[in-house]
């Protein structure tokens, strides 16, 4: 099993959904490196779960204890690590699937790769609530890049059909529904409660944008920035896609309405338009680096489908017991920013 991050940081991230805790081991952090831990908790709060009617009514504090790596608030040298304790499971509520797998999710696949073995309560190692050690090296980098003038922030683009209306240009990380338009977040609420009460959920999509991006980030072949960000972004269960700049818009445009044209500013060299998302040829090119992420419904939901028993190899109906999501996409736009603070501070550290 791949839990782990390498490049010139390394990030490896433990734990089960409802083992007795989950964390990660944060290694390549220079010594020396001031650290808000504050901010670490602010950041932390907004993919925590319970915190409104459109998360899991789990409830977990998501505080993370540093075990190594720190001397008073810097940075040492050494590798960082952190746990979260799981002190709300109720791991009753997943008996049913141990045998019949929920659509949707990995229960199926992980049977077949792990067998009996596979910890299946609340989703073992492929529940969403490992994206929370995830946003602890997130913030973590997000407070590093800050301090090189490098500004992460993310936005909810997308609730099914409903598009949040307007441009990302500040961090939106102290709304609880982090759109431009909030006329059109409570258009995406209402979504979400309907969906709720038919015991049905919605995906949608994220748009994240780094700014302060300096040209010559990245290297190709295979370690371009966008490889970089989608090795960590599909990291995050719920990711079924990500495009970047305009993404799959430009198959259906000309090369002449794609090309973004160069021109002087201030004395620096910018483009004129940022189709390509910040990135040539898996470089930065000094412009913003933006993408966009597609995030599936949450496959647990109460409505009844029709699934297998793997016992007896035959059709079974199955109605999903426990406590999740009628839409991921709220919780994850800071794992979103996490992830792409992570793969920028980390092409950083070697350019």
């Amino acid at each position: 099993m791949s839990s782990t991050y390498s490049g010139n940081i390394i990030l490896s991230i433990f734990g089960q959904s409802h083992s007795l805790a989950i964390g990660m081991v944060l290694e390549g952090i220079p010594a020396g490196c001031e650290m808000d831990f504050d901010e670490i908790k602010a950041f932390m709060k907004r993919r925590a779960p319970g915190r409104n009617e459109f998360s899991t009514p789990r409830k977990e504090a998501d505080e993370p204890e540093f075990l190594s790596g720190f001397k008073g608030n810097r940075t040492c040298g050494t590798p960082i690590c952190a746990i979260i304790r799981n002190t709300n499971t109720r791991s009753g509520d997943y008996s049913d699937i141990q045998n019949i797998p929920r659509p949707g999710h990995a229960d199926y696949t992980a049977f077949i790769k792990y067998g009996e073995a596979h910890d299946h309560a609340g989703g073992g190692h492929f529940s969403g609530r490992l994206t929370a050690p995830l946003c602890i090296a997130g913030a973590i980098c997000i407070q590093l890049l800050r301090k090189e003038g490098i500004e992460v922030m993310a936005r909810i683009a997308s609730i099914g059909g409903i598009s949040d209306r307007g441009e990302l240009t500040e961090n939106l990380g102290s709304k609880e529904f982090p759109v431009v338009d909030d006329a059109a977040g409570e258009k995406m609420r209402a979504l979400i409660a309907e969906c709720k009460a038919a015991g049905d959920s919605v995906g949608g999509k994220i748009e994240c944008r780094v700014t302060g991006v300096p040209a010559g980030l990245g290297d190709p072949i295979f370690d371009g920035m966008e490889n970089r960000i989608a090795r960590i972004g599909f990291g995050i269960p719920a990711v079924k896609g990500i495009e970047f700049g305009a993404g799959f818009a430009v198959s259906e445009m000309k090369g002449s309405e794609n090309n973004d044209p160069f021109t002087i500013s201030d004395g620096k060299v910018v483009t004129l338009t940022n189709n390509c998302g910040g990135i040539l040829g898996g470089i930065t090119n000094g412009m913003p680096l933006t993408f966009t992420a597609a995030i599936k419904p949450t496959p647990s939901i109460s409505m009844v489908q029709k699934s297998i028993d793997l016992t007896t190899m035959q059709e079974a109906g199955l109605q999903v017991k426990g406590r999740h999501d009628p839409c991921i996409v709220p919780r994850a736009v800071p794992c979103m920013e996490a992830a792409a603070a992570i793969a920028v501070y980390d092409a950083l550290l070697g350019a």
